[in-house]
């Protein structure tokens, strides 16, 4: 009897313990919480002496200290003053400013001060108080015109005190150096922050109007974030442009570095107004990210999220990336663990291909190495069962080095994805596809000598795309080194050493010739986040530049470039009212508001806590050019459609021409949406529109096509379905006041 109770007994144990086990491994959540947890730690326990962007744990440190003497007083004052700033606490950091300024130059121990110490503090003092007319007026009192350079009209500051401070510093500095362009800049914006640009800066300190005069007017592309609620105020990161609830509107997701700043996400309501899903989405905890991009891995239908972080730290960046798997539901769960993607490396860029072509989006991911802090590239391999595999050191791929962009792309049209990576302070990578070898295994060959395409050595964001629609992918990747008044420099046509893009034209042969100073783009562009689309929709490919870099001093316009005919490149920034002086970074392209042409999101924020500023969506005025919109789905391709090629041969009176576009969302800094919006130009006709499907190679064609409208077309289905997509009006849009955000610190500590 004993031995029947303990066989039961024991059976329900093993029954219990069955339970529980399928019940936890079945929890949808459990990969959330678990990197929600990580990524609670990791913004606990910051570094103030190694990590300079910790800005409120620097302040808390210096105001700690307790210096020995006059002179360590001085300078732990200043730099006190120095990390209020960076932590937005700017009134509070003039404060400190001027009392380390005050020792320096009129205190008792002045002589102790090191060395050019009083112009470092004055050069900042005179910075905080351009941050602080910032922030009294471009972020609380924001509105379309905020920032845009030259500033004019409602951009001028309705609170003078910052810029009229800054304007007595940066004169008293430009007597010492009356050369250097940084001061000049500087103050030629503060001139314009009070409306007396151009008439009342000094002549021989003039920037002139003239140099910021656009090559072509594109017509004004407002910022209508506002009304939308889509103004999001945050630090760096990333945005992606997509449709990610199925309903054929494109939705918007948007994070922040700062792992205290959460992953947002809005759902267009396809009638000009937006409702953030941030709470809804079970996203609470998954904080962070620089950069987004997205991608249907899993093949159901829905597009999903994958997260890079770290990038920029060294050995403070030892951070997880995340995959955030779509439930199709306005619901995300992350699975990186259990996806087998979870490392921690400082990441700023990654991209989907798939480079095998069976049917499975494959994720390489670029990290960031130094000689002191090695991070190996990663090349996920998708095994079709919602798992991957490393296989980059298997591949060759590894790419050591600062790597700060990647982009799949079929450069020599053989059917496989290449792969190209851009290196910070080393020569880039392009990587050639060729398949399985004699034994089996799949091989990729570094033809960057070859192909011509190392340079520049100081780069960051880079993409493939067909700029004059000969069939073949050229290559962009663009400069980013610039010392303080080589964007000034630059605009006067003065000699600057800073890097500069590079624009590769495909020869059809393997090689590439650099076009960029015949192409217009030889210019000095400090270029973080971007991207590339059709502004105008006359069938060419241009794109934009979201510029910067962590200091504070970098204020430079983000500029916008039109392809004019595929044979170069007219500077449209003024004219479109695309120059924004904030910092940019995640671009994306996409037709928001369903009226046929791309209208352009762009994430702004600097590195630093104080850094902050809100998002913009300039909507599209139209350009009365014809257009086509194309949403692919695999069957044996990959659902996405991710590298899938699009020719859309069209007739213009007597003659013909083809427009040639890759699925795929864009470059590496910014995530476009996946369905194909295709300017037609003055198009009397669409002849073919020819899908290539990368798996199966075959070749889809539909003739005689009408023009201005969307499309659904299915791998291997004779017929197209057309999509009802229903224009809205964003311009009339006005937002619930719950979605705006008011404080410049929203995001930070």
């Amino acid at each position: 009897m004993k031995l029947h109770t303990n066989k039961i007994l024991f059976f329900c144990i093993l029954i219990l313990l069955a339970v529980f086990a399928c019940t936890h491994k079945s929890d949808p959540h459990t990969g959330t919480r678990r990197m929600a947890e990580r990524l609670k730690k990791l913004a606990e326990n910051v570094d103030p002496k190694t990590n300079p962007f910790a800005s409120a744990e620097r302040v808390t440190y210096w105001r700690a200290q307790k210096p020995a003497n006059p002179r360590d007083k001085m300078i732990n004052q200043f730099q006190l003053g120095m990390d209020l700033l960076h932590n937005g606490q700017t009134e509070e950091a003039i404060t400190e400013l001027q009392g380390a300024l005050a020792q320096a130059t009129t205190g008792a121990n002045s002589h102790m001060a090191p060395a050019g110490f009083d112009i470092d503090v004055r050069s900042y003092l005179a910075l905080a108080y351009l941050r602080l007319g910032e922030q009294d007026n471009c972020v609380m009192q924001h509105n379309t015109e905020s920032c845009l350079l030259p500033i004019k009209g409602a951009g001028v500051h309705a609170n003078p005190r910052g810029s009229r401070a800054a304007i007595v510093e940066f004169s008293k500095l430009l007597e010492i150096y009356p050369s250097d362009l940084n001061y000049r800049w500087l103050m030629n914006i503060a001139y314009m922050t009070l409306g007396e640009y151009p008439e009342k800066v000094p002549e021989k300190l003039l920037i002139p109007p003239k140099v910021f005069a656009s090559d072509y007017d594109i017509k004004r592309f407002y910022d209508v974030a506002p009304k939308l609620g889509l103004e999001v105020t945050g630090l760096s990161g990333g945005s992606v442009m997509e449709d990610l609830d199925g309903d054929g509107d494109l939705d918007m997701m948007v994070s922040s570095w700062s792992l205290r700043d959460p992953i947002r996400c809005f759902r267009n309501n396809g009638d000009g107004s937006f409702t953030e899903m941030t709470k809804t989405s079970g996203l609470e905890g998954i904080t962070g990210g620089l950069n987004i991009n997205h991608a249907d891995y899993n093949n159901d239908g829905h597009p999903d999220i994958f997260v890079m972080r770290g990038a920029w730290l060294a050995q403070n960046g030892k951070h997880p990336n995340s995959l955030l798997r779509n439930n199709g539901n306005w619901s995300f769960d992350d699975v990186t663990e259990d996806a087998g993607v979870l490392s921690f490396h400082p990441t700023p860029t990654s991209a989907w291909g798939d480079y095998d072509n069976d049917g499975w989006l494959d994720l390489f991911v670029g990290n960031e190495s130094t000689e002191e802090n090695i991070n190996p590239c990663e090349l996920y391999h998708n095994n079709g069962d919602g798992t991957f595999t490393n296989v980059a050191d298997k591949l060759g791929v590894i790419t050591g080095g600062f790597v700060k962009g990647v982009a799949w792309g079929d450069y020599n049209n053989d059917g496989r994805l290449d792969l190209y990576v851009s290196r910070l302070r080393e020569m880039n990578v392009l990587y050639r596809n060729d398949g399985k070898n004699a034994a089996g295994e799949w091989t990729f060959k570094d033809v960057t000598a070859e192909a011509g395409v190392a340079e520049p050595l100081q780069s960051f964001p880079c993409w493939f795309f067909d700029y004059d629609n000969d069939g073949w992918l050229d290559i962009f990747v663009s400069g980013y080194y610039a010392p303080f008044g080589a964007v000034a420099a630059d605009y006067l046509g003065e000699p600057i050493g800073a890097e500069r893009p590079r624009l590769y034209h495909n020869n059809r042969n393997g090689s590439f010739t650099d076009i960029t100073k015949q192409a217009g783009v030889f210019k000095v562009l400090l270029t973080m986040g971007s991207n590339f689309g059709d502004l105008d929709n006359d069938g060419f490919l241009d794109f934009y530049l979201g510029t910067g870099d962590p200091d504070l001093r970098s204020l430079m316009p983000n500029r916008m470039f039109r392809n004019f005919e595929g044979k170069y490149f007219q500077d449209v920034t003024t004219s479109g009212g695309f120059g924004h002086l904030q910092k940019g970074h995640g671009v994306a392209f996409g037709d928001i508001d369903n009226d046929g042409d791309q209208d352009i999101f762009m994430e702004i924020g600097g590195a630093l806590p104080g850094d902050g500023f809100r998002s913009a969506l300039f909507e599209n005025p139209g350009h009365g050019n014809h257009w086509i919109t194309l949403k692919l789905e695999g069957t044996q391709t990959n659902r996405s459609a991710i590298g899938a090629r699009i020719k859309v041969t069209v007739a213009l009176g007597k003659t013909t021409r083809d427009i040639y576009v890759t699925v795929g969302t864009g470059g590496s800094f910014g995530s476009s949406s996946l369905q194909q919006e295709i300017g037609l130009g003055e198009a009397t006709a669409i002849q073919a529109i020819e899908i290539t499907w990368p798996v199966s190679r075959k070749t889809q064609i539909f003739k005689e096509v009408a023009m201005d409208q969307a499309l659904k077309i299915r791998e291997g289905e004779a017929e197209f379905v057309p999509l009802k997509l229903v224009p809205f009006d964003m311009s009339t849009a006005a937002a619930p006041s719950s979605q705006r955000e008011t404080s410049p610190q929203s995001h930070g500590r």
